[in-house]
């Protein structure tokens, strides 16, 4: 974004949103704000989760608590706090009223009173654009996205944006497509209408999840 463009507002970020461009910055340093509309993008099927022995082993021994926007400051800090990270001060603070309006959202995972692993993402019509995640203790952020993918799954929506497909993505079952087939999924999401419910999917929940990709 040029230095003499007017500042980006959470309207701005939905406007973008809507038209299939997310925002980075360069560094968490960089003040300035880069829209980004790739040509491959990347998607994680809702009825394509793979879920490994170990993670459904995970999820069924529990011993962890989920939760649904009772810290979003808390993962988009975590998301943030790492060695490199597209998120500045300026994008945070857009995700922050994003998240006050109720069109951003964040899957908590805990290890009794600690917050250990998360993802946040943006929501319009039945599209979930997953923004990042982190993890702080094995599989948590494995653990969030297969409850946000079930959530996601059971409340209607249609589409979970991950932007970019990386190894970690690829093998939980995301996938890339070009970007004429993405703003055509992206334009039948923004069509239709979802809303995340409480209480989230118990374990047996998600870990139908399995069998689906089975």
């Amino acid at each position: 974004m040029p230095r003499d463009a007017p500042p980006v507002t959470a309207e701005t970020l939905l406007m973008a949103y809507a038209s299939g461009v997310f925002p980075m910055a360069e560094t968490q340093h960089d003040p300035e704000i880069y829209w980004v509309d790739p040509e491959r993008r990347g998607v994680l099927p809702l009825d394509g989760f793979r879920m490994s022995r170990s993670l459904a082993k995970t999820i069924r021994r529990g011993g962890f608590d989920v939760t649904l926007d009772e810290a979003f400051d808390g993962v988009l800090q975590g998301c943030s706090d790492r060695d490199e990270t597209w998120i500045n001060a300026p994008i945070a603070q857009l995700y922050r009223q994003l998240h006050r309006i109720g069109l951003a959202h964040s899957f908590e995972i805990w290890d009794g009173p600690d917050l250990v692993g998360g993802v946040y993402g943006v929501t319009l019509g039945s599209a979930f654009f997953g923004e990042s995640m982190f993890s702080r203790m094995r599989d948590a952020s494995k653990l969030a996205l297969a409850w946000s993918v079930a959530t996601l799954a059971r409340d209607g929506y249609t589409l979970f944006d991950t932007q970019f497909l990386t190894d970690h993505l690829a093998s939980l079952g995301a996938v890339e497509i070009s970007r004429r087939s993405y703003h055509a999924q992206l334009r039948d999401a923004l069509d239709r209408t979802a809303k995340l419910k409480r209480p989230l999917p118990g374990p047996d929940g998600v870990l139908a999840l399995r069998s689906r990709d089975s």
